[in-house]
């Protein structure tokens, strides 16, 4: 797809997402008549099994058919549906506007925004979300309709096509921790978060912030990254640029392969020690590899798990 997305390629991925699901919500224990635990959404009551009657149990929810059969009171037992509404953080900062072959991580970035927003339109969820760089935000509040989505991949569309490589000025200061704060702002409880980054900038406050989002909400972390951000290339002198200054990279030194690999190991490590701290579903998506193909994958594993 190469260093930029475009809006009609956004839209298109809503063909993708047939086979693509979100995790259920997590049980909440929530008082009912009797003593059983319930998912709640407020959308609907959902069956799930008949038992022995007990005391404090609706008798308007008494199965007679069972009672019946088996001469001892039973009852129906529901699962209330929680509404979950979705909002996706997407990350079109500077650090995202690399790619060593296929594509950028801000494009990876943008097509599995796109991805999740399609899907949970499919499955009638409400989605909203925050697109970001350095140089400011826009968001969307969660609504259950097609034009909040298109909203949304317009912005999303927006900072990935002003991404170049020229560096942020000094007036170009928002981080990725006041995104984090917009997010806390916006998120109602019960809300499926899902942080499109490569965390490569998260600041003393980050742990923090997210530690106040999972109190209420549910996490998904997902980690845009190129293959060549993990291991150096083969070994050869390398140069790399910004647009103003040049670098020769020595890829030949054992000393600077490895304490490469040890780096981006410790950067891994600390995104994944977030993640079950907070209990948040932890993704990986490469810059060489389908968007929609490794997605249905997690999604898949997320689902049995």
């Amino acid at each position: 797809m190469g260093p930029y997305c475009d809006l009609s390629q956004l839209m298109a991925l809503r063909w993708s997402v047939k086979n693509l699901s979100l995790p259920k919500a997590k049980s909440v224990s929530r008082p009912q008549s009797g003593q059983h635990q319930s998912r709640f959404k407020g959308r609907g009551m959902e069956f799930a099994e008949v038992r022995v009657y007990q005391p404090g149990d609706d008798i308007r929810s008494i199965d007679w058919k069972v009672t019946a059969r088996r001469q001892t009171p039973h009852t129906k037992i529901f699962n209330e549906e929680r509404e979950r509404p979705l909002l996706i953080v997407c990350d079109q900062s500077q650090s995202q506007f690399f790619g060593s072959q296929r594509t950028f991580k801000s494009v990876r970035a943008a097509e599995t925004a796109a991805l999740f927003a399609w899907t949970a339109l499919e499955h009638n969820d409400k989605v909203g979300g925050i697109v970001f760089s350095e140089r400011g935000h826009r968001e969307v509040k969660p609504a259950r309709n097609r034009k909040s989505i298109m909203k949304m991949l317009s912005y999303i569309s927006d900072f990935n096509n002003s991404l170049s490589i020229t560096p942020p000025t000094e007036t170009d200061n928002f981080t990725f921790n006041d995104a984090l704060n917009e997010t806390i702002r916006l998120a109602k409880p019960g809300t499926m978060i899902i942080i499109i980054s490569d965390f490569l900038h998260m600041g003393v406050s980050t742990e923090k912030q997210l530690s106040r989002l999972s109190k209420h909400n549910e996490l998904i972390m997902l980690r845009t990254f190129d293959p060549i951000e993990e291991e150096l290339p083969p070994p050869g002198f390398y140069p790399v640029s910004d647009g103003n200054e040049t670098l020769l990279i020595n890829s030949k030194s054992e000393t600077a392969r490895q304490n490469y690999i040890d780096w981006a190991d410790t950067h891994k490590d600390t995104l994944k020690s977030l993640a079950r701290k907070f209990k948040a579903a932890y993704i990986q998506v490469s810059t060489h590899k389908d968007t929609a193909e490794t997605l249905q994958r997690v999604l898949l594993t997320l689902k049995a798990s």
